[in-house]
């Protein structure tokens, strides 16, 4: 009886198995299982790797729970964009119709495997997830981003990369020959079949897709926990929109500096220094000796204690320091567009009053359409590494040279054009810039066990020597006396110290709190600005201290000869819907779009941000402060629309 009842339990058993592979017959025939499999489960173990590899080296790796719920989405929709696929390939059977799902399911596979590297790797360099409209501006300026990605790649990156897109073309059709000795398989198959399966797994794909975008159970950080084709989905079409109308007459379009009788006409210097965070310098941490000449001069000069970027990214830092207004908060580089910033620039209100302008960089000059914004800035010379002798300097990254290469050019325009009246020179650095690549001129000095931040701190030592000797250039020449020195940081940069590094998204305060200090050699007393101030403070501070009044209409910023003390700054990252900064006092607000969890600190008592104090705060004062940034941004964004050519504005409506 027991023999009976065991045989008739395996006789089942193969029934159901028989059953099931009936029904996947049904579905699809064996070779096509065999090509979409071949593809198909290597695409899901190579994402689902990438993943657990991210997982696993954050800096607290989270528990078991934890784990399987940062996992948990991009498993799910690995296994939707494989039932989809089986879906389209049991409806489409054969002829032309199924050789274009071919070619439709080889570069889908393809996108995906690139779109999926790429988000890995930009996390573990900048710590950041990657968003669509980034990827897009990327594509559109690829010739400036292939001096980055080259840094960042090796021989085996490029030849692992050809491997996967190699097999991603050609391994299905050699898989399927291997094993069934034919090539027809995929293209070839019965027409008449059911479409009730096709339906069914249609639906479970639906469903797979829907599962992976479900917010994170254990990890605030929605944006890293999904999926990274998931996550750019859901950062494009969930969006907050805040409505806001600026009126043109409310911009300051039409300014122009009047003078008084304290009028003099002084040259000004504002000198740029490429991601240079306030805690890594001398004036602001007397711990460190990375910038004696800088710590000499902020005893003679105005320094602003609190001062902060307003978008951590060296274009739109130009921006609000030489015209006054907030930059665009996108990533589509809209202030390099002719005529688009909503105000006029100090180059070009110095002109008017016969000022000499001019620009210069280490930098290569098309990166982010240099060329073109500093013409939107209103300066009348231009000059980049391309028309510079750089015999003897050393290049420090992809896009630029060691910042004394300047000195050269500079000493020949100020000596044809420093005798001619009064002139606005702007100096951009780059070596602190990432990769941090320490010139051999002055050696090193060891100021951390973290190699990264030594070899940038050792940066920042250098450009305080090529500062140092841009000075004694003006005093060779003897311009130093009758100049107004502006120096400050364009932007911060991280080190990990909140999960992200280099300056584009780091919203913290080694992202956002920079150097600034005003030198007058005039009034060489020292003067200490405790209150809040940023970049768009500049241009009135310059225009004060040359005696002119601002007449046309209004800059947002404040002369930090006299800032007010009740005052709320915003910031914004540099990637759209990315996240956004209000400070005011000593509170600080960070709201991420639902990417990270809302954070709240008091600078005060925590500088370094390590205490998160947004359950203490009441739900009514959280809205409030939400609701006040989604309306700056909504009114720059409103003021640039302004500046459009109004068929322009049409179409994009």
């Amino acid at each position: 009886m027991k023999f009976l009842l065991n045989s008739a339990a395996f006789v089942a058993a193969n029934e159901d198995t028989g059953g099931a592979v009936k029904r996947l017959d049904k579905l699809l025939v064996r070779g096509d299982w065999i090509y979409l499999a071949s593809l198909l489960l290597p695409l899901f173990l190579y994402n689902v790797v990438l993943k657990v590899i991210r997982v696993v080296t954050q800096p607290d790796p989270p528990g078991l729970l934890g784990f399987l719920d940062q996992v948990r989405s991009d498993l799910l929709f690995n296994l939707g964009f494989a039932a989809l696929w089986v879906g389209v390939f049991a409806v489409v059977r054969g002829g032309w119709p199924r050789r274009a799902v071919l070619l439709l399911f080889h570069l889908s596979v393809v996108v995906v495997v690139i779109l999926t590297t790429s988000a890995h790797f930009f996390y573990t360099t900048t710590g950041s997830t990657l968003d669509l409209s980034f990827v897009i501006a990327s594509i559109s300026s690829l010739g400036e981003i292939r001096g980055a990605i080259g840094s960042e790649t090796t021989i085996s990156h490029w030849a692992l990369v050809s491997q996967i897109l190699f097999y991603a073309l050609a391994g299905p059709a050699l898989m399927t020959r291997l094993i069934t000795g034919t090539w027809e398989s995929p293209v070839a198959g019965d027409a008449r079949r059911s479409v009730r399966g096709p339906l069914m797994v249609g639906l479970a794909a639906l469903l797979l897709f829907s599962l992976s975008v479900v917010p994170s159970v254990t990890n605030a950080g929605n944006a890293f926990a999904r999926d990274p084709l998931a996550n750019m989905v859901v950062n494009e079409v969930a969006t907050t929109e805040v409505e806001a109308n600026v009126s043109p007459g409310s911009l300051p379009t039409d300014t122009t500096l009047s003078p008084t009788p304290n009028t003099e006409k002084r040259n000004v210097v504002t000198i740029f220094l490429e991601s240079t965070r306030a805690q890594s310098t001398t004036p602001y941490n007397e711990e460190l000796d990375t910038t004696p000449f800088l710590d000499e001069l902020s005893k003679e000069s105005l320094m602003a204690e609190r001062a902060r970027a307003v978008v951590p990214h060296t274009s739109k830092a130009l921006l609000a320091t030489t015209c006054g207004v907030e930059p665009p908060l996108d990533t589509q580089k809209t202030e390099s567009e002719p005529g688009i910033v909503p105000g006029r620039c100090l180059p070009e209100l110095l002109e008017e009053q016969g000022y000499n302008t001019a620009f210069f960089q280490s930098a290569t000059e098309t990166f982010e359409r240099r060329p073109q914004l500093v013409e939107n800035f209103g300066y009348d010379h231009f000059q980049a590494i391309e028309d510079m002798d750089k015999t003897g300097y050393q290049r420090v990254n992809y896009f630029g040279y060691e910042d004394e290469v300047m000195l050269d050019p500079s000493r020949e325009w100020l000596e044809e054009n420093g005798d001619d009246g009064p002139f606005m020179t702007t100096y951009l650095t780059v070596t602190p810039h990432h990769q941090y690549v320490v010139p051999d001129r002055y050696g090193t000095k060891k100021y951390s066990s973290d190699p990264e931040l030594d070899r940038y701190l050792n940066t920042v030592r250098y450009q305080d020597f090529f500062l140092e000797k841009l000075f004694d250039q003006y005093k060779d020449l003897g311009l130093y006396e009758d100049t107004i020195f502006v120096i400050l940081g364009d932007h911060g940069e991280g080190f990990g110290e909140h999960g992200l590094k280099q300056h584009d998204n780091t919203i913290y305060e080694e992202g956002l709190h920079i150097p600034l200090l005003i030198h007058d050699p005039k009034n060489p007393e020292p003067k200490r600005v405790e209150e809040l101030v940023n970049e768009l403070d500049v241009l009135p501070t310059v225009a004060d201290m040359l005696g002119y009044r601002v007449g046309g209409g209004d800059y947002p910023g404040y002369s930090m000869l006299s800032p007010p003390g009740d005052r709320k700054l915003m910031a914004s990252c540099y990637h759209e819907r990315t996240c956004l900064t209000s400070i005011d006092g000593d509170e600080k607000y960070i709201y991420s779009y639902g990417n990270r969890g809302e954070e709240y600190y008091d600078l005060s008592a925590d500088p370094k941000e390590r205490k998160n104090l947004i359950e203490e705060q009441p739900e009514k004062k959280i809205e409030d402060l939400r609701d006040d940034l989604l309306a700056w941004e909504a009114r720059v964004e409103s003021s640039y629309e302004q500046q459009r050519p109004q068929e322009e504005t049409n179409a994009s409506e």
